[in-house]
């Protein structure tokens, strides 16, 4: 976000009616906007005030999803057999159709002002398989730990909306492309980072600003010829 205002963007920051964290401050060139994904009327809110605030936006990032770490209740974490059906419909419903709601009602008016940039982030666990042997440490030490199919199913999914909207929208002058990320470092559990860096050719986890070149990129005329792409940033993970 910081580094798209620094090169002259507006961002406005669509999430649920939460207190903003800390190091968020509203300024001339960054709003928070009160929206759930999963509800188009609220999206078509989001965009009115966007729109009657600065002007109706020409860039969209698709970054809200939903994920099962650590943590998180334990059959979530459990065997594929006995992962939750509701669990399953409630990662599709943010990470698939609440990216498909934004596209129709930001990419739509994107579509209608004839030029927009529309980017789905996706993650190195769409394009190919959670290597479960990265969480054997986990069940070694007795906990049952699997990387949940749902996350993964729901970033394969995006990699083809991209590809449709793309050619949908080609004469429109809307571009829309995939942003994979490898894994980003967040204090992890240390013997988590070691196994992860036994499986990237750089031998560790990306850094938070490491994306932000990526976004700028996407969102701005420097990539004008780029429609329907998928452009993966994760260390090299992919390529083994």
């Amino acid at each position: 976000m910081a580094s798209l205002v620094a090169h002259g963007a507006r961002v406005a920051v669509v999430d649920l009616p939460v207190v903003p964290p800390d190091w968020f401050a509203e300024s001339e060139s960054i709003c928070y906007v009160h929206a759930d994904v999963t509800d188009r009327c609220s999206l078509e809110a989001a965009l009115t005030c966007i729109a009657s605030r600065w002007e109706a936006p020409f860039g969209l990032i698709n970054n809200a999803a939903l994920d099962s770490p650590p943590g998180s209740p334990a059959e979530e974490n459990g065997p594929f057999e006995s992962y939750p059906n509701a669990s399953f419909r409630r990662v599709m419903e943010v990470n698939v159709t609440g990216v498909f709601l934004a596209c129709q009602v930001f990419g739509g008016a994107m579509a209608k002002a004839g030029r927009g940039s529309v980017v789905n982030i996706g993650s190195t666990y769409g394009l190919v398989s959670p290597n479960q042997d990265l969480y054997q440490f986990r069940r070694d030490a007795g906990e049952e730990f699997f990387k949940p199919v749902a996350y993964s199913v729901s970033k394969s999914a995006l990699l083809n909306m991209t590809r449709y909207l793309a050619t949908y929208w080609g004469e429109a002058g809307v571009r829309v492309n995939t942003l994979c990320f490898g894994g980003v470092f967040n204090n992890q559990d240390e013997r988590f980072l070691v196994e992860y860096a036994k499986r990237v050719p750089m031998r560790r986890m990306a850094r938070e600003d490491e994306y932000n070149g990526a976004a700028v990129f996407l969102m701005s005329d420097a990539s004008s010829y780029m429609t329907g792409a998928t452009m993966i940033i994760d260390g090299g993970w992919t390529a083994w």
